[in-house]
Parts: C-alpha cells; sequence; structure tokens
C-alpha cells in the first residue's frame, strides 16, 4: 500500500520530468550516469537505444530483402546504430555498416567487435572508399549530443554523403551537425526523414520530419533520486583562471556560550566543499574556541554571550559582504536569539540574500513566510515545530514537504532515511546516507554544503538535493570505514572524496556494496 501510495504522489508531483516533452543534453547525461549507478549500464542502454531504433524502422518499412546502410560515428550514437544494424540483419536486411574512423566510446568499440564477426550478414565499408548510394533505408549513426561546433572530417563528407545518397532516412536521437540543445547548425547537416528520440526529444530538435520518442530503459528512479549523475552536471572543477571570490563567500552565524560545535561543522564542511572564503560569527567567547579548531576559519567576535537584537547592526556588513547566509547552527532559543533572527530574516527578504536556516533557527522564527531562495533542512522534529504538523509516514511525506514549501515559498530539505527536497512544485529523493549518520552534528555539515553549493550560484532547489546526496555519500564513505562508530566531523573529512569522483571512485563502490 505504501508503494503504490508513493507512485501516485510521485506521478502527481513529478509526472512532468518523467515523461516530459523536451529534455536538455545535460539533464539526458546525468540521468544517464544515474542509470548506472542503479544498476543499469550504459551497456545496456546502448542495446535498448539500437533495438528500439531497429524496431521502429521496422514499423515503418519491411526489411527482409532490403538494403540497409549504417553511417556510423566515433561515439555512443555510433554504437546505438552498430546495435540497430545487427538488430536489422538478424531480421533479413542486407546491412551495410560504413565506418568513419577509430570509435572511442569503450560501449560502441564492444558492439563493433559483435558487428566485425558477423561478416556473413553484415558488410564494413570506409567512409573515405564509399560514394552516394540509393539504400532502402539508410541510418544516421554519426554525431550525437556532444556537437557544439562545425562537423570534422571525415564526419563532414559522412553528412554530405548521406544527404545525397536515396532512400529512407532515419536519424538516431537527433540529426546530425544539429546543436541538440538550441537547434542551431554549423554548416552541413543530416536532413532525415524520422527521427528515433532515445528516452525524450531533445529541447532543440525541430523539422519537417517525424519524431518518435522510444523507451531505452532508463529507470523513473534515475530521475527521481539524487545520483551522482545529477552532482557531475552541476558541480564542476575549478577554471584554470580561477580568482579568489569565484567559489563564493558563505557566512555562518551561530553558537552560544554553551554550543560551539554546531557551527564550526557547518563551516568546515563549507569550506571543505572548496568554498573561497567562510566567516563564523559567533559570541565572542565562542569565536574563540571556534578559532582554535583551525587556522582556515575566519571569526567574528560578537558581544555579548548569545546573539542578541544588538548584534544585527554588527552583522549587516558581513551579511552583504556574503553570497550565502546560514542562521541557525547552535544559536539556542532565547527570547533575545528570537528577535535576532526575526531581524535578521526581515533584512534576508528585503534583500533576497540566498540563505540556508537551520536548527535553532528553524524553531524560534517558526511559521515565518520565507521566500524562494532560502532553504531549510528540518529533521521530523523541527518541521512539526515549523509548520505545525508531523511530516508523517512514505505516503504523507513528500505531500507535505511540498505543501510545507509552497506555503512558507522556500525549498525544504526534510531530512530522514530518504530525504525529500522540494520548493511545493518540484521534488527529489535522496537514500545515499545510512543508519551510522544519526548523530549529533551530521545536520550541521549538510548545512554547511548546502550554504557552499548556493555561493556557488546554484539554485537554492539543486543546491539542497545536491547538498543531500554530497552529505550521504560522505558518510557512507566514513560509515565503510568506521561502521556505527562515524561521528560528523568523520562526514566532514570525506566531503572530498565524495566531491572528487562520484561515479568511478571508491565512493561509488562503497555506496553499492554498503547499503546493499
Amino acid at each position: 500500500m505504501a508503494r503504490f501510495a508513493l507512485l501516485f504522489l510521485i506521478n502527481r508531483f513529478y509526472l512532468k520530468s518523467l515523461i516530459g516533452s523536451m529534455i536538455t543534453t545535460s539533464d539526458m547525461r546525468a540521468l544517464e550516469l544515474n542509470s548506472a549507478f542503479l544498476g543499469v549500464s550504459t551497456r545496456l542502454l546502448m542495446e535498448n537505444a539500437g533495438r528500439a531504433v531497429a524496431e521502429e524502422i521496422m514499423k515503418r518499412r519491411e526489411v527482409e530483402g532490403k538494403e540497409v546502410t549504417v553511417f556510423v560515428g566515433h561515439g555512443g550514437k555510433g554504437g546505438d546504430g552498430l546495435v540497430a544494424a545487427r538488430f536489422l540483419a538478424s531480421a533479413g536486411a542486407q546491412v551495410t555498416v560504413v565506418l568513419t574512423g577509430e570509435i572511442r566510446h569503450e560501449d560502441a568499440r564492444e558492439n563493433l567487435r559483435v558487428v566485425e564477426d558477423m561478416d556473413y550478414s553484415i558488410k564494413l565499408a570506409d567512409i573515405w572508399k564509399y560514394t552516394a548510394v540509393e539504400s532502402d533505408v539508410l541510418i544516421d549513426a554519426l554525431l550525437g549530443t556532444g556537437l557544439k561546433s562545425s562537423p570534422r572530417e571525415p564526419l563532414r563528407t559522412a553528412i554530405d554523403l548521406f544527404n545525397r545518397s536515396k532512400g529512407y532516412k532515419v536519424s538516431i536521437d537527433l540529426p546530425s551537425g544539429v546543436d541538440p540543445d538550441s537547434g542551431a547548425t554549423f554548416g552541413e547537416y543530416v536532413r532525415p526523414d524520422l527521427v528515433v528520440a532515445l528516452h525524450d526529444v531533445k529541447s532543440g530538435i525541430k523539422g519537417d520530419f517525424e519524431i518518435v520518442k522510444v523507451s531505452i530503459g532508463i529507470p523513473p528512479e534515475a530521475s527521481i533520486y539524487v545520483g551522482p549523475g545529477d552532482l557531475v552536471e552541476n558541480v564542476r572543477p575549478r577554471a584554470m583562471k580561477t580568482k579568489k571570490g569565484d567559489y563564493g563567500r558563505v557566512l555562518v552565524i551561530g553558537g552560544n556560550e554553551t554550543f560551539s560545535g554546531a557551527p564550526t561543522l557547518a563551516s568546515m564542511a563549507a569550506l571543505r566543499m572548496g568554498t573561497d572564503l567562510v566567516y563564523t560569527a559567533a559570541p565572542e567567547a565562542t569565536a574563540a574556541t571556534i578559532a582554535s579548531y583551525s587556522p582556515d576559519l575566519i571569526t567574528i567576535k560578537l558581544k555579548g554571550r548569545e546573539l542578541g537584537p544588538e548584534n544585527v547592526e554588527e552583522l549587516l556588513p558581513w551579511i552583504k559582504r556574503a553570497d550565502t547566509v546560514i542562521l541557525g547552527p547552535g544559536l539556542g532559543v532565547s527570547e533575545r536569539v528570537k528577535d535576532a533572527c526575526e531581524s535578521i530574516l526581515n533584512h534576508l527578504l528585503e534583500t533576497g540574500k540566498p540563505a540556508v536556516i537551520d536548527a535553532d533557527a528553524l524553531k524560534v522564527l517558526s511559521g515565518k513566510q520565507l521566500y524562494p531562495k532560502a532553504v531549510i533542512t528540518p529533521h521530523a522534529g523541527e518541521f512539526r515545530i515549523f509548520f505545525g504538523k508531523e511530516p508523517g509516514d512514505m505516503k504523507e511525506r513528500i505531500n507535505n514537504a511540498a505543501e510545507g514549501a509552497r506555503q512558507a515559498q522556500c525549498v525544504v530539505l526534510l531530512k530522514g532515511y530518504f530525504d525529500v527536497i522540494t520548493d511545493g512544485t518540484n521534488f527529489k529523493l535522496n537514500k545515499s546516507g545510512n543508519p551510522g549518520m544519526a548523530v549529533g552534528g551530521t545536520g550541521d555539515v549538510l548545512t554547511g554544503i548546502v550554504g557552499a553549493l548556493m555561493a556557488r550560484k546554484i539554485s537554492p532547489f539543486k543546491a539542497a538535493y545536491l547538498g543531500a546526496f554530497i552529505n550521504g555519500i560522505a558518510g557512507t564513505l566514513a560509515y565503510a570505514e568506521l561502521g556505527d562508530h562515524l561521528t560528523a566531523s568523520d562526514i566532514v573529512k570525506n566531503i572530498p572524496r565524495a566531491m572528487k569522483d562520484p561515479i568511478g571512485s571508491s565512493s561509488f563502490r562503497v555506496y553499492r556494496r554498503v547499503l546493499n
């Protein structure tokens, strides 16, 4: 029953992303990587794509005994064409594969080896020794979604030859020579009769040809759950000419005479994410303690023993300087703290400054109206305090989080055994964590990660779901080493490992091993 309810909610809130009419190449690459994370390999997706192309052709044309010519490029689209060639040969077609040089894509190379051994049913030809032909079916498997400039030789010649040839012309995914996102062309480009769009139609593809969309077996969960593809496509390495400030400044406002650890963890997490500068504002004695943890921390020593209304004027210049403000870790919940947080919130509302509001700030600001550039990160108890109701179980959790996001006009990252991240319209789920992370301080680390991503000018919704994924992967790396004995500091230490290579590194393998 719970599973049915979850699927119902997914259909209600996320249907557009699952079966949307168009998709960008970046989103498509993320889906492919997320599929691999779920165990559906790119080799299997290629197999499904090639078979679907062959089936769409056979729906429209008789192929038994007919001539089929497949023009194969160097990348993954070439591999799709090689699979289609194999299925069409199995259906009785007389297939010729025209190669344009060395195939670079690993899965495509494996499919070429298969086709090379099919020397009875498939002929191989070299583009430089081939001339314009008349064929019953011609398949364009030359250039895929990576094209951003004019095709080079021999692909330019292959496109010209394809266009001059006669027959029913089919492009796999998009016409070669067309930018998949903008629809721009770079000189010569393929003019097909049919485009077989893989998974979804690419956003720039339009023309006076038939388009059919086919499934290639990407699981719906590749869209619903955050995966390494989302991280790879949205968080890029530093550019060579980077200067200090390009990757953001974060201000953490937290701590009191009792709690120094929470703002420290948030600040250290933001630093480990690669934020250029992190300022930590805390009461004087607490700030001195925080500074002792690391020379990398810049502390702002506020007057008094806890945050109060008189500190707001002290903070305004630092808020202005920061790209993102984190408000809440370790503040306490006194009336003075509440008054100060309300004043800070009013300033954030007026300026639209990106902010992460967490922990004690959530408690003292319960029921307040927020704004679209704010992210809140409640656990179940904080959600109940802020919104006045329980988040519910699986069948209610997404609904209630989305309703809360619409009510407060912010992004909600509802933490739990699976995280729900929503802006009230869209949602993502995250399950990259582990039971060992149910200890103090892990939420503060998450807050620092999300704040760091927002300081990079990543949208609040994306920053929230990417942050949840990074926090969970770093925690799982720590869990693989320490088991139930990990601390929040262990998660901070593993942030670089989680970020460095979320697909091919140990973070990918450890996640699968520990959680399965």
